[in-house]
Parts: C-alpha cells; sequence; structure tokens
C-alpha cells in the first residue's frame, strides 16, 4: 500500500478523529474524510486545500480555535493529544526563547486577539520565537479582511505538515 492505506481503510469517526488533528475545522475533517479512498499523498493534499478553500469563515475560526496561541505556557485550546505534542514541536522554538520573548508574544497576541478576535496563526515550525514576534506585529497592521486570509494560508502550511505526519503515524 501507498502509506494511505491506514487511513484510507479507518471507519468515518476514526478517519475525521485523525483528520481533526491535522486541521481543527470539523467540516473540513469531515469532508476531507468522506472523499477517501485516496490514490497516494498528493491527492489527499489537493483534496484537503480544494476542501480548505471552500469552507466558511466560521470553520476556518473553528480551526484557529483549536491551536494554543504562541508563547502560550498552558494551552487554552482544546487539542487532541496527537494535536497537543505537534503543537509543542512546532512551537519548540518558541519554549526555549528566552522570558522576556515570550512575555512579548504574550501581549502581543493578546492585543492581536483584540484587533481580530482570533489567535495569530503561523506556521511555526523552523521559526524563531523572534521571528514569530516580528511576523505578529507586522501582521497587527493588516486590515481584518486580509489578516483573516493570511491566517487561513498559515493554517493551510499547518495542515499540509500535519497530514504528512498523520501519513507517517498510521503506517
Amino acid at each position: 500500500m501507498n502509506g494511505l492505506g491506514p487511513l484510507n481503510l479507518l471507519p468515518v469517526s476514526a478517519a475525521e478523529r485523525e483528520l481533526g488533528s491535522c486541521c481543527g475545522s470539523t467540516a473540513w475533517a469531515r469532508r476531507v474524510a468522506s472523499r477517501r479512498p485516496f490514490g497516494d499523498a498528493n491527492e489527499l493534499h489537493a483534496v484537503a486545500d480544494e476542501v480548505w478553500w471552500n469552507l466558511t469563515p466560521n470553520d476556518w475560526l473553528e480551526a484557529f480555535s483549536a491551536h494554543p496561541r504562541i508563547g502560550e505556557r498552558v494551552a487554552n485550546a482544546q487539542q487532541s493529544s496527537v494535536s497537543k505534542s505537534w503543537s509543542n514541536t512546532e512551537q519548540s522554538e518558541v519554549q526555549a526563547a528566552p522570558n522576556g520573548v515570550r512575555d512579548m508574544l504574550v501581549l502581543a497576541n493578546a492585543e492581536y486577539y483584540e484587533r481580530f478576535g482570533h489567535i495569530f496563526i503561523v506556521c511555526a515550525t523552523g521559526k524563531s520565537a523572534d521571528e514569530m514576534l516580528a511576523m505578529l506585529r507586522r501582521r497587527l497592521g493588516n486590515d481584518p479582511e486580509t489578516e483573516l486570509r493570511i491566517a487561513a494560508e498559515e493554517q493551510s502550511k499547518i495542515t499540509r505538515l500535519r497530514l504528512g505526519k498523520l501519513i507517517a503515524r498510521l503506517s
């Protein structure tokens, strides 16, 4: 099999749960699970992208809310154990940052949330805490519509990375 066999063979509810660890939108997980079986990873990624970009902004906000805020020591977001582990790995550079940088991230995150009504989403993999803080501050200057689109693009990147992790974990 191509590595997707286990995902293709899961019962619908289990597939939705596994996909939900990649993206916190229930509509996304449900729609992607309904499009199985996938012939290969490229097909899975294409379906994932197609479904994502055809969701509503409320579905995007649901996905965003499944993430901890960058720099948060204790996440407020409800996450599966798999998602929590992935978030910790993705944000490992922030956890290693000096307290001052983490404190600035917490303050900037609060300002961002107040301005846009959702948490700051960034594909954190490979980015330092300083890089993410600079991105957050820069994005505070965006209008809400532009920022929602940028956040959705970042969520799409995160989902793509996590789908790869899911395939590896299930194989």
